[in-house]
Order: structure tokens, then C-alpha cells, then sequence
């Protein structure tokens, strides 16, 4: 049948890497996606931040190198990593919901009438979740095909967006920087990224 011409459509693989009638594995697609922000300020509940996100960065990871010169040559090592901060942009809402729980957020960091701080970072840190979704809704339930929990995050900076006379179709915006102390990944079914328990190899020499 003419059909069978879509298992075609991707790139051939060795007999032994693939099935033959396998095609090009459907991609997760970015406006597919939902951001829930746990402890966020102080009112409840905060999903009024969820409905109005635009766009929401997912976590990278870095890490420092370590280089070992020797004779002739020089070994690199991983050395401690570092997670780049995460960016939410939220559409500001008449009603002022954004605006009234990002106020409390900042304000829990730092009271900017009275300039007092937070005594530590169990008093203002909050968790993002970020899920990307199967297109699911309504009477057939949307899947979580990928799962970032985000802990320790706060607000490292806030950007409230400017206001134009020539847009006329564009929304007010507040867009936030988030840091955070650490981030795991969870996948479809039993598969984890991020965080998975692997076996940590244990070998006498500087490069196994």
C-alpha cells in the first residue's frame, strides 16, 4: 500500500540499530507545556500564574572544568556544576492576580517598606513544576511526557515590561528571572532523566 511509504520517512539505520518499519518518532512540541508554581507568594492557590505563562525556559546544567596537565597532553575532568537560571514570562492580567502574587513573592524575599529580609531561605524559596504535555484536555486527560521539578527556587529578578501607544494587540507582560538550588527530570513510564539512580563506576585510573 502506498501508506507503508511513511515507516520511510526518517533516517535509515543500520539493520541492528532499528526496526525497518520503523518512521521518524513523533517530536514533543513546545506550546505544549504547564508551569505550577508551589509556594509562590501568599496567596492561594496560584493558578492563576499557570494561565497566564507565555513562555517558560526548561533547566540547563554546566559544569566547571578541571584540567590536569601531564607531559604531553592535558586530561579534562567535569568539575562542579552550575544550573542556569530559568525565565517565566507571565501575561498581567486586569485583575491583577500576576501582579498581586509576584508582589508577595518579592516582598517575602525582601519588605520593601520596612527594608526587612528574610531571616533564611526556607522563608521565601518555593518549587516550579514544568511539564510538557501530550496535547490532551477536557474529557481525555493531558499526560506528562516530561516532568522538571524545580526546588529552591526565588525570584532573582522581576521585569515589569514597558507600555506603548503603537501596540495594539500586544498584552502588558511580567517577566521572571528564576534561580534555583537544584532540578530533577522525570520521562514517560519507568525512564528518568535528571536524577535517575545510576551506578556510579568506581576505577583506579585518572581517565576510566
Amino acid at each position: 500500500m502506498a501508506t507503508a511509504s511513511l515507516t520511510k520517512l526518517t533516517v535509515p539505520l543500520a539493520s541492528d540499530q532499528s526496526s525497518s518499519a520503523q518512521g521518524l518518532l513523533m517530536p514533543k512540541l513546545k506550546y505544549r507545556f504547564r508551569v505550577t508554581f508551589l509556594g509562590l507568594g501568599v496567596t492561594q492557590p496560584t493558578t492563576e500564574l499557570t494561565k497566564q505563562v507565555m513562555d517558560f525556559s526548561r533547566p540547563s546544567v554546566t559544569f566547571d572544568n578541571i584540567d590536569l596537565p601531564i607531559y604531553n597532553s592535558t586530561i579534562r575532568l567535569a568539575g562542579k556544576h552550575s544550573w542556569t537560571d530559568c525565565t517565566c514570562t507571565l501575561r498581567d492580567d486586569a485583575g491583577g492576580n500576576v501582579a498581586r502574587l509576584v508582589g508577595e513573592q518579592l516582598q517575602k524575599q525582601l519588605d520593601f517598606m520596612e527594608q526587612s529580609s528574610a531571616a533564611s531561605g526556607i522563608d521565601y524559596k518555593f518549587t516550579t513544576v514544568f511539564e510538557v504535555l501530550d496535547g490532551g484536555n477536557g474529557a481525555n486527560a493531558p499526560i506528562a511526557l516530561e516532568t522538571w521539578t524545580i526546588m529552591g527556587c526565588y525570584l532573582q529578578g522581576v521585569n515589569y515590561g514597558d507600555a506603548n501607544y503603537a501596540t495594539g494587540t500586544e498584552p502588558m507582560t511580567v517577566a521572571m528571572t528564576i534561580r534555583y538550588d537544584n532540578a530533577m527530570q522525570t520521562t514517560t513510564g519507568a525512564d528518568v532523566g535528571v536524577g535517575a539512580a545510576i551506578p556510579l563506576t568506581v576505577n583506579n585510573v585518572a581517565t576510566g
